[in-house]
């Protein structure tokens, strides 16, 4: 059971616990195909990236201690596609398999689906990461391809386990932006 979790949006003062969770992802994880951490500064400038472009960032506390993130931002740079996001969602080492993450998640498709975005797309590192399949799956994300074989990290071939969650209308009805 999951004690007193809050889901909120990024601030400033929490760049250094993201950087320190995904450092551990990079140095030890296969979910990113990164394989240094960046620094606090690339971290930043990336999170004020998708914050300018009205991405949400989000991350989820216990008891004031930061304990995961999660973000969406720009599927592709095309313009077509800008209907389509691509999530983020990394924990602490201790926070996995708690629940944390399918409550950051479904924040992270609330805040999606609130802005108009019609898509989302994982791109789940590694078709061994039954942690983070399962948790996509759990929050109605559908299978649609595995890229066999795309990365190299540790040592061995990983793949890419692709999934898709259709946000609001979908494609049911065109996008709200008169220009598309």
């Amino acid at each position: 059971m999951v004690g007193a979790i809050s889901v909120r949006p990024s601030r400033d003062g929490d760049l250094e616990a993201i950087a320190a969770i995904y450092s551990h992802h990079v140095l030890h994880g296969s979910a990113s195909f990164e394989t240094d951490p960046p620094s606090m500064e690339e971290m930043a400038r990336r999170r004020s990236d998708l914050l300018r472009h009205d991405f949400p960032y989000l991350v989820a506390e216990e008891g004031g201690v930061l304990c995961g993130y999660a973000y969406a931002g720009f599927y592709r740079p095309r313009v077509a596609y800008r209907n389509t996001v691509e999530n983020s969602v990394y924990l602490r080492p201790d926070a996995i398999g708690r629940g944390i993450g399918k409550r950051l998640l479904m924040a992270l498709v609330a805040a999606c689906e609130a802005r108009g975005f019609r898509q989302m797309v994982a791109v789940v590192g590694d078709s061994a990461n039954i942690g983070s399949i399962r948790l996509h799956e759990r929050c109605g994300f559908r299978r649609v391809g595995v890229l066999q074989s795309i990365g190299h990290k540790h040592g061995r071939w990983l793949d890419t386990v692709l999934f898709q969650l259709t946000l609001g209308a979908g494609d049911s009805s065109p996008p709200g932006h008169p220009e598309d």
